[in-house]
């Protein structure tokens, strides 16, 4: 989603209509989670570690490890 649709889509939460409103705030919770998982995968990627990545999302390292670690292609931990 470029950034022009995740901005209406942000926008769309004020929708008088309570429904339209909340449906927009789930698709907008699905793409911040989204993008949180890209930025986790590429600041990894660059070695980052675990005790960084938690504090840039302001959680506990085992708490982004536990929701971002998953396991390697070999069933290793990554």
């Amino acid at each position: 989603m470029d950034d022009d649709a995740f901005t209406a889509l942000a926008a769309a939460t004020d929708d008088p209509d309570p429904f339209h409103g909340l449906e927009a705030v789930a698709a907008v919770r699905t793409e911040v989670e989204r993008r949180e998982a890209v930025l986790v995968r590429r600041a990894r990627n660059e070695g980052a570690s675990w005790a960084r990545i938690a504090a840039a999302l302001g959680v506990s390292k085992q708490a982004a490890h536990k929701k971002h670690g998953g396991r390697g292609l070999l069933g290793g931990r990554s």
